[in-house]
């Protein structure tokens, strides 16, 4: 499934980047996140639990951040598995900075398998789409916040 989104942050691309760069704002923000640990330069370790129409799991996923331009771009590279089933992620973020705010783009390809996959196929879309736009508001809030301490 592709996924594609932009969302504008009010504050400078160097800002949107601490955060989107900083683990504890990351665990704060992934919904169904309940850990979040370093293993290695720009790699974590992720408990998390996701649900999918009437099923729900519980996944640990290994997130990298690769080939980082700071503060323009990265890739970001997810792979993670459970009981209910598996998922894979490949995206690009990229910062642009926008007048007083910056603007960042999402573009990647997901992939779902397993059983949340077959029971949910026709709402995985929908729901890694809301789980983007859930992640980035609450990213976007968090912006707010640093911007005015």
């Amino acid at each position: 499934m592709d996924l594609s989104a932009s969302y504008t942050f009010p504050a400078s691309p160097e800002t949107v980047w601490k955060l989107l760069n900083d683990p504890a704002v990351i665990a704060s923000c992934l919904p169904g996140c309940e850990r979040l640990e370093p293993i290695g330069e720009d790699r974590y370790r992720a408990s998390l639990t996701l649900a999918v129409a009437a099923v729900s799991g519980q996944y640990t996923a290994t997130i990298a951040m690769l080939e980082k331009h700071a503060p323009e771009s990265y890739r970001l590279v997810v792979d993670g598995s459970g009981k209910a089933g598996f998922l894979k992620g490949d995206a690009t973020i990229a910062l642009v900075p926008h007048e007083a705010s910056t603007l960042v783009n999402v573009n990647g390809q997901g992939q779902v398998g397993g059983l949340i996959a077959r029971v949910g196929q026709r709402l995985l879309s929908g729901a890694a789409n809301m789980m983007l736009n859930r992640f980035f508001s609450c990213l976007q809030e968090q912006a707010k916040g640093s911007q005015t301490s």
